[in-house]
């Protein structure tokens, strides 16, 4: 039922926050007072809410499932936490090799995927409550409901509807300015109909209460790749169907072959080059139901759980969107400009919606610049070329800017140089025998233009690549920075090293 939630008294889970920041004053260009409606409560809507009411915007989110959305609720949290739980049985398996002996025999470690599902969804619930809260401590109202764009009336005032549920009247919400954040849902095949018991999408895996016995994962890009890696490492048999000739075909080539190479030695069965054109279920007996997959080779696949992971459509259906004139895309994502503009009046974008990048921090960047500029605040336009990427496989691969090839498509003298990680002292210790870092610059200047990295740490080592691509330091400012020794970021300071070049 469709409810609101609106701000009664300080909430104390927030009493420690630091103090607003001093808003502009009213002889300032910032638009004061303006009602937003922000449509949908992802990443790309709560961080629009929450600068729009730092400048002092009236604003109503409506939302239909939790705040969070997809990234918080099906997606984002849900999924590294997973690949987290993988992670650690990974290093457990690895202990041997440090000299550490973990139990004895094959069930030394165990897995209640029951019990980590259900921490999953625990902590996809608490993070959603605590944006619901930081909503209502901002001032921020609350709207529970699906919405739809209405028309704009003499003043330039646009109605929002929310249809009611239940027995419920419509809802109808006034609004100088929109944005919308529907984000996306994932792509089924007509022929591969998900049931959430056997062929599933992504966001059913956390209903399952035991690792798949063998789970067959149909779409080799990073969803895909990422929960194949998992779920191996969870302890099912897997096999990975890709269209391409490798997996990941959308990252750095040197970086998806050592994660296709780990995939294997690891015992996952890849078959490249080939489509999944229907996944069915079947019964194999003794009431143990299973999947057949049919490939576009002609080969079958037959395992106990299927996952489609074939991309994601955005949710712009049925929002009233082309009447309202907002222009789509041939693939049904808004069109918007650099500062999330789209073609109707004072109506926004940001997110998977918007068909940019499919990353929560990209989401949050065109939330936070569309109500910048909504309401008159400065902003610079969104710099995709700075966005860092990851891809939580093991090891996990980031990259930010741009490699020797795309450099030298769009003119630059570029170098690059790759420093393998079992060189790193570090490293070593780790026990950490796979894995590199790779350095792009420009040749004569030495600025920094991109950088790849493969570790199991590689999220959280790109960071210092991101600042320097997007200060545009040169090799010779990263090298003269200090590295703590030992250390595996070190690696990134021989990289440097080697591309200084007088």
């Amino acid at each position: 039922m469709r409810h609101t939630v609106t701000m009664s008294q300080s909430n104390d889970a927030f009493s420690s926050a630091p103090s607003t920041p001093v808003l502009p004053t009213d002889a300032s260009p910032v638009r004061r007072g303006l009602r937003v409606v922000i449509i949908g409560g992802g990443p790309g809507g709560y961080e629009a809410a929450l600068v729009a009411a730092q400048l002092g915007a009236q604003v109503q989110l409506v939302e239909a499932r939790g705040l969070g959305g997809s990234a918080v609720l099906t997606d984002v949290v849900p999924s590294k936490t997973l690949i987290a739980t993988a992670e650690w049985l990974v290093t457990t398996e690895q202990a041997h090799s440090l000299g550490i002996t973990v139990g004895q025999g094959e069930q030394a470690v165990r897995v209640n995927l029951g019990t980590v599902n259900a921490r999953v969804r625990a902590l996809a619930a608490e993070q959603s409550h605590d944006l619901t809260a930081r909503m209502l401590h901002k001032g921020i109202e609350v709207v529970y409901g699906r919405a739809a764009l209405g028309g704009l009336d003499a003043n330039g005032e646009r109605t929002i509807h929310i249809p009611g549920a239940a027995g419920d009247r419509e809802m109808e919400l006034k609004a100088d300015v929109v944005l919308l954040a529907t984000g996306a849902r994932p792509r089924t095949l007509a022929d591969a109909a998900p049931d959430g018991r056997r062929i599933l999408t992504w966001t059913q895996l956390y209903d399952l209460n035991q690792a798949p016995e063998h789970l067959i994962v149909v779409g080799s890009g990073v969803t895909g790749a990422e929960f194949a890696g998992a779920y191996l490492s969870l302890g099912s048999r897997v096999t990975l169907v890709s269209s391409r000739d490798r997996v990941l075909p959308t990252v750095d080539a040197d970086a998806a072959v050592l994660v296709e190479s780990a995939f294997q030695r690891r015992g996952m069965e890849v078959l490249g080059g080939t489509r999944a054109v229907a996944a069915r279920l079947i019964d194999q007996g003794t009431d143990h139901e299973g999947v057949e997959v049919v490939l576009s080779d002609g080969r079958t696949v037959r395992g106990s759980h299927c996952l489609m992971a074939v991309g994601a459509v955005p949710a712009t259906a049925g929002l009233g969107l082309e009447e309202a004139g907002v222009e789509l895309t041939e693939s049904g994502h808004v069109r918007v400009d650099r500062v999330s503009r789209t073609t109707a009046y004072r109506v926004y974008a940001a997110g998977d919606c918007t068909g940019v990048l499919p990353l929560a921090s990209v989401a949050a960047m065109q939330g936070q610049i569309a109500m910048r500029h909504a309401l008159g605040d400065a902003v610079a336009p969104l710099e995709t070329e700075t966005v860092a990427q990851a891809v939580f496989t093991l090891p996990e691969i980031a990259s930010v800017g741009l490699g020797q090839a795309q450099a030298e498509a769009v003119g630059l003298d570029a170098v690059t140089t790759t420093v393998p990680l079992f060189r790193n002292p570090r490293a070593k210790m780790q026990g950490v025998t796979e894995g590199f870092v790779k350095l792009t610059s420009e040749r004569r200047s030495g600025v920094v233009l991109g950088g790849v990295v493969v570790a199991e740490s590689a999220s959280e080592q790109i960071f210092s690549i991101t600042l320097a691509v997007t200060q545009r330091l040169s090799v010779e400012q990263v090298m003269n920075a200090f590295s703590v020794y030992p250390s595996v970021s070190g690696t990134v300071s021989e990289a440097a090293r080697q591309l200084h070049v007088r």
